[in-house]
């Protein structure tokens, strides 16, 4: 198959696709991290050559829940507007099969409902990351808890560390540790950790709709 994966820097679920013998390509205004076809650039420059497959990673700053505490601050009604034309245009784009991430937010339902949720802790990685995918002429991803009679190993672990706070409303509130530890680092870098796949999604995204 010809894969589009937009919005993606890391290479991660494009190299997923690679390896098993398909015409993957990522796009992103970044260069990618690691070999590969990578379209630095604009992805409305190539979003219409005639995919078969497009996973899309839209910008999710104005339109997560995370970001609510901001949302009345001057200028993010605009951008949160923007925000959501872009995942908009990206889920009406002209390909046949089209899955598109993100963080729990507004783009459900205002583009379209959710088709489901998934984390990383389901498909190997021992971390916890709640993501919706928004499917399109896409079978939900699959994931076990135990072996199954037809074959299947077991794909589920632990959610991995957690790290706990009290909040000024005086909640114990919790965090996944990997998600915390950007802190540490540059806004940019904070953004890129936090929104790369994790292989084990990449891969189970590979088998089965590849």
């Amino acid at each position: 198959m010809k894969v589009l994966v937009a919005c993606e820097f890391s290479g991660i679920v494009r190299e997923a696709f690679t390896k098993r013998g398909h015409d993957a390509w990522s796009c992103d205004i970044q260069p990618t991290l690691q070999p590969g076809n990578h379209h630095e650039g604009d992805i409305f420059d190539i979003l219409y050559n005639d995919w078969d497959l497009m996973i899309g990673h839209p910008p999710c700053t104005y339109i997560t829940y995370t970001g609510t505490r901001w949302w009345n601050d001057p200028g993010r009604c605009e951008l949160r507007l923007e925000a959501l034309d872009f995942f908009r245009k990206l889920w009406e784009a002209p390909i046949e099969k089209i899955c598109i991430e993100n963080p729990r937010g507004c783009a459900s339902p205002t583009i379209a409902k959710y088709s489901q949720v998934i984390n990383p802790y389901l498909f190997g990685d021992e971390a916890s990351k709640p993501t919706w995918l928004w499917l399109k002429n896409l079978p939900q991803l699959r994931h076990y808890e135990a072996p199954t009679l037809f074959g299947d190993k077991k794909t589920h672990v632990g959610k991995g560390e957690f790290v706990y706070h009290v909040t000024k409303s005086g909640k114990i509130k919790g965090n996944a540790k990997w998600y915390t530890d950007a802190f540490r680092l540059s806004p940019e870098e904070r953004a890129n950790v936090r929104s790369q796949t994790f292989p084990g999604i990449a891969d189970a995204m590979a088998d089965q709709w590849g």
